[in-house]
């Protein structure tokens, strides 16, 4: 007789275009978190986290009705009370709506700084390096109009790249000018595109928003933009000096940039300093982190004039760029210390050993699941612990443990009263 075969894949699986992150490759995830977050920390930035989801009209408003972004990309959702919400798709509209509305501007020590970190979310066709639920890192100055800020950032967003070893990136720069250069140049560049061969969506955007058109990423398009007018051709005079300032201080700071006068980026709220961080061992998908300053925004979103600037740095492509260099992190280790048992009392015993290891700082684990010591050694070389604590009854009753170096296979005893002690040296 067959025995019917049992299908043993689960009945759920993650929704397309997202991820799990799971050991060990989540600890990296972790790592670059950190090595983000450390530099806006030593700046003064302060943690926020704001909801996942939000009005819809604050994206709207704040990223723009004619961007990808809004228009095709949100996840939106109605509630049973009728509100229109949308799982958030960037972060900067969110910290300045939660500044706004906690009046931190009102607190009389601007510029605000803050940074977060977290998930948010985009409909688009997933492929490496680009999904529907991704992590950010992110730091917003709010209040402020100083190219030294501008510098700041992105001085912080760099040497956090270089805490992680990562070397292969670059920095393009331009600047996008403001309410008084702007509309000279978007005239031109409007007079421009309509004499161009586009389809018919593109040629409405042109009369919302033309920067967006140079951001387009399709080659029949970009085919067409080589004698596109260039913003840095229409700057005011206050817009050149500004921005000439932020490139003094980012040369004075060790940063090398590349002007780049056809950088826009993908959201309506750029203003002046615009910029992105691209790696070339990620295909199309190069862009691993970018930002600018807004000084729009906030009257965007219905707060008062509060000139600001900001980054978002995706901790997904970083993980990519770093595999694409060949970058190991020196990750700090899941396990340290293993304990195995043999009998009830030793079991106990070592808990409460391993307990005391934890609360000294010293990464530990135990042999669960009543193992034998042969498979329990086993568990402790899967575990990567470089030391396992082993004890019987015997031991127990000389008041002892043996303590095994999983490396060299030295074993010795060591007194229970000094096992967390003797550990501590040796992992020093």
């Amino acid at each position: 007789m067959t025995t019917p075969s049992v299908s043993t894949s689960p009945a759920f699986k993650a929704p397309k275009g997202t991820y799990d992150l799971i050991p060990p490759r989540s600890a990296a995830y972790l790592a670059v978190r950190e090595a983000f977050a450390a530099p806006v920390r030593r700046a003064g930035y302060g943690y926020v986290e704001t909801p996942g989801f939000e009005d819809v009209r604050l994206f709207a408003r704040g990223v723009g009705e004619s961007t990808d972004i809004v228009t095709k990309e949100m996840y939106t959702l109605t509630t049973k009370g009728g509100d229109e919400l949308a799982l958030r798709p960037e972060g900067t509209a969110s910290v300045l709506r939660a500044a706004l509305e906690s009046n931190l501007h009102k607190q009389g020590n601007l510029p605000v700084k803050l940074w977060y970190s977290g998930s948010y979310y985009r409909y688009e066709r997933p492929q490496k390096g680009r999904y529907r639920h991704f992590s950010q890192v992110g730091a917003e100055a709010i209040g402020a109009e100083d190219p030294a800020l501008d510098a700041e950032l992105i001085v912080l967003a760099v040497d956090g790249y270089r805490a992680l070893g990562l070397t292969g990136f670059r920095l393009l720069l331009n600047s996008l000018g403001d309410q008084e250069c702007r509309p000279a140049y978007r005239t031109a560049l409007q007079d421009f595109l309509r004499g161009l061969d586009l389809d018919e969506p593109t040629r409405e955007r042109i009369e919302i928003n033309p920067l967006r058109v140079l951001d387009d990423k399709r080659p029949e398009v970009r085919a067409q933009l080589d004698a596109a007018p260039l913003m840095r051709d229409h700057l005011c005079e206050a817009c050149k000096a500004y921005h000439e300032q932020v490139r003094e201080l980012l040369t004075a700071a060790g940063v090398a940039y590349e002007d780049d006068p056809r950088l826009v980026r993908g959201l309506d709220y750029y203003t002046r300093t615009t910029f992105e961080f691209v790696h070339d061992g990620l295909g199309a998908q190069s862009a691993i982190g970018g930002g600018g300053r807004y000084d729009g925004l906030s009257e965007m979103i219905g707060g008062p004039a509060l000139p600001s600037v900001g980054w978002a740095l995706g901790v997904d492509r970083t993980v990519l760029a770093l595999e694409a260099e060949g970058v190991v992190l020196d990750l700090p280790a899941t396990t340290d210390v293993y304990a195995a048992a043999l009998g009830e009392q030793a079991r106990r015993t070592l808990f409460g050993v391993v307990t005391e290891l934890r609360r000294a700082g010293i990464a530990a684990d135990f042999a669960f699941g009543g193992k034998g010591l042969k498979n329990a050694m086993k568990s402790a070389d899967r575990s990567g612990a470089r030391f396992a604590l082993v004890a019987g009854e015997r031991d127990l009753g000389e008041g002892v443990v043996q303590l095994k170096d999983l490396g060299s296979g030295e074993q010795r005893a060591v007194g229970l009263a000094e096992v967390v002690g003797e550990l501590r040296k040796l992992l020093a």
